[in-house]
């Protein structure tokens, strides 16, 4: 019973720091300053950035090493797509598609949804009796 509390108040944080994030990068984009929505492209990143890490997880299933080239190469794939979620505002800004102050908020809003991608991972892939029927 208290592993069941432990991750309803985990999904209840995880879910707000999401509503959190998506509320910076829509405010980013919706502003009436701003009124530009090409920022929403980073929702793309936020779906792919796992991805890499669920194939290497279902391809490397020895749980004796340490590290495996599958899994580094996912790694490095997953830290390319995070570097592009946070470079795509920037270059956007820089050629004045959009604002700065939206470029600000869109980092804002990448930061927080990426911190909560891997806060996911690290509440709920801890074990390896992981899987998704649990919801």
């Amino acid at each position: 019973a208290a592993g069941e509390v432990v991750f309803s108040t985990a999904l209840v944080a995880l879910s707000f720091s999401g509503a959190i994030g998506l509320t910076f990068l829509m405010l980013g984009c919706a502003l009436e300053d701003y009124g530009v929505y090409w920022p929403l492209f980073v929702l793309i990143f936020y779906v792919i950035s796992p991805i890499p890490y669920f194939i290497a997880k279902r391809v490397t299933y020895d749980s004796d090493a340490t590290s495996s080239a599958c899994r580094e190469l996912a790694y490095f794939f997953t830290t390319g797509i995070v570097v592009s979620a946070f470079g795509f505002p920037v270059i956007l800004a820089r050629v004045a598609v959009i604002k700065w102050g939206a470029c600000g908020l869109v980092l804002a809003g990448n930061a927080v949804i990426f911190l909560t991608i891997q806060g996911f991972f690290l509440v709920f892939g801890r074990g390896d009796d992981f899987s998704w029927e649990q919801w």
